[in-house]
């Protein structure tokens, strides 16, 4: 624990770790406490140094709730966007500062403390501007930083033909593994054309019992430094209308073939002491999904492998990622029974993922979804939850399956 926080403490300066823990106690603690534990006639906030009271004050909170919390945020991912914003901030602090001394200390005293006050957060805000460099860091390409070979599973559309993309724009080769092998000779040709990477096509069904260590054992000869489990497969449906056999299959795969893969090339990666795997796991993976079951249990699965990992591999040079999307455009929802509805676009959720990787064990693309993720069972009994989500699948399930 106290090496990863070491990591995290050394990506920034020693007064940007100190701005950001304000922040998180401003966020937190602060002024969640104002706005909601203190009564309106003692509320009280300051812009530009002019005194807000009672209902304006409250008013104005959730502005300032949300500029720490981005603060928070910003800093502790060093997000492009905090410059010039978090100088002009801090900038309109030391105003803040000035004013409020002059108008409301008044004298000698009142001068000399806003000059002091606002001289001090002036240069804060001065030195914030000049570390535009400091947040915007160029990151080296994800084939120097892991390695030439990249192997995606389920890369025939989808999630997976979008990482095989994001991967061949870092100049990353590719094996591309899934069932149809003429997809994949397109999406190949489609890389090496247009990139100039090599790429390897392994057609495997991964849902049989050995196809994970056929597809391991045709790359022997290969240095693969990323693995991309992306191949998986849903089911909707009552659990006593399901198939059996296709119950096996989806476990098979959501679950045996990402192991087994791993197990396979995780030893090679930890030699060279480098390397990175992602495991695409679903928002599903977070609470009981009636009409899902099944799937929904391969996929908490699939998040609690992938975090362990993390935990397991932090110093290595080897990076972990779940990736836990929520409904998104491609063919898993006429493969796995539902009704039409919309997603989110796949090169998206690729986008989130590749920016998240080396950051934290596990992401949510999007916001609705990270928050339905964590509401659902941080705030609501399991039964609750259970039975709101079931609601919401039956709209998606056709009625013969339900």
């Amino acid at each position: 624990m106290g090496d990863w926080w070491r990591e995290v403490l050394g990506r920034r300066a020693w007064w940007m770790n100190a701005l950001m823990f304000f922040s998180a106690y401003m966020a937190i603690v602060y002024l969640p406490f104002d706005f909601f534990f203190k009564e309106v006639a003692a509320d009280e906030e300051v812009w530009f140094g002019i005194r807000l009271h009672g209902w304006a004050a409250k008013a104005t909170e959730p502005l300032h709730w949300a500029i720490y919390a981005a603060g928070t945020y910003g800093f502790w991912r060093m997000r492009p966007w905090m410059w010039p914003w978090a100088a002009v901030y801090v900038a309109q602090v030391a105003i803040a500062m000035l004013v409020w001394n002059l108008v409301y200390v008044g004298g000698a005293s009142g001068w000399a403390a806003g000059l002091v006050a606002g001289a001090a957060f002036g240069a804060l805000a001065w030195v914030l501007f000049r570390s535009r460099d400091a947040f915007r860091s160029p990151h080296p390409s994800l084939r120097e930083r892991y390695g030439e070979w990249a192997l995606v599973t389920g890369a025939s559309a989808g999630i997976g033909a979008d990482f095989a993309r994001a991967l061949a724009r870092e100049g990353v080769s590719c094996v591309l593994t899934a069932r149809r092998e003429e997809r994949l000779r397109e999406l190949a040709d489609e890389l090496e054309k247009t990139h100039a990477i090599s790429t390897r096509i392994v057609a495997v069904d991964l849902s049989e019992p050995d196809a994970a260590d056929r597809v391991a054992d045709a790359v022997t000869d290969l240095e693969i430094s990323i693995l991309v489990n992306n191949a998986g497969v849903g089911y909707a449906g009552r659990f006593e209308k399901q198939d059996v056999d296709r119950l096996r299959a989806m476990v098979q795969l959501n679950c045996v073939a990402p192991v087994v893969l791993t197990a396979r090339l995780l030893p090679g990666m930890r030699e060279r002491g480098r390397g990175a795997v992602i495991v695409v796991g679903s928002v599903a993976g977070n609470q009981p999904l009636p009409l899902h079951g099944v799937y929904a249990a391969t996929k908490a699965f699939d998040q609690l492998f992938g975090e362990s990992l993390w935990g397991e591999l932090r110093g290595s040079g080897v990076d972990v990622l779940v990736l836990q999307p929520g409904s998104t455009e491609s063919e898993f929802h006429e493969v796995a029974g539902e009704l039409p509805h919309w997603g989110e676009p796949s090169e998206t959720v690729v986008a989130v993922a590749l920016e998240a990787l080396g950051q934290q064990p596990s992401v949510i693309s999007g916001w609705f979804n990270y928050l339905r993720a964590n509401a659902a069972l941080r705030l609501l009994p399991r039964s609750t939850a259970a039975l709101a989500a079931h609601a919401f699948t039956a709209k998606q399930t056709p009625p013969e399956l339900q």
